[in-house]
């Protein structure tokens, strides 16, 4: 699975099977993202990026990673966990992965709906 940002200058790549997406609708994810943010999550051993990411420590326990060219919002890693997630929107051809679930719902905009058929926490 390989993907970018939208002008290219930040490539990433995994050979692993990422685990199936998430949506999250936290205050942080929609006001970087302009809606829900879906992403597909590895060990950060197995994702290659190639390119200029800068980081964003968006919280005492979480960095953003974007194109600072672009300004494509691509990662999401925590600090105390080796998992890294990027942006399912940026997967180059389909994904092959069902969405498992939704988090922070409570903060989901008012402009839409979650399908019933998908977990919602």
């Amino acid at each position: 699975m390989k993907g970018s940002c939208l002008c290219g200058a930040v490539t990433f790549s995994t050979d692993a099977v990422p685990a199936a997406p998430w949506a999250c609708h936290c205050g942080q994810c929609r006001k970087q993202s302009g809606h829900y943010w879906a992403s597909l999550t590895v060990d950060r051993a197995d994702l290659s990026i190639s390119g200029d990411v800068r980081w964003y420590q968006s919280s005492p326990k979480v960095e953003r990673g974007f194109c600072p060219t672009c300004g494509s919002f691509l990662f999401w890693r925590p600090n105390t966990n080796p998992s890294i997630s990027f942006a399912a929107g940026a997967v180059d051809g389909p994904v092959g992965l069902p969405m498992d679930r939704h988090i922070f719902t409570a903060q989901k905009g008012d402009y839409y709906l979650i399908p019933d058929v998908e977990p919602q926490e």
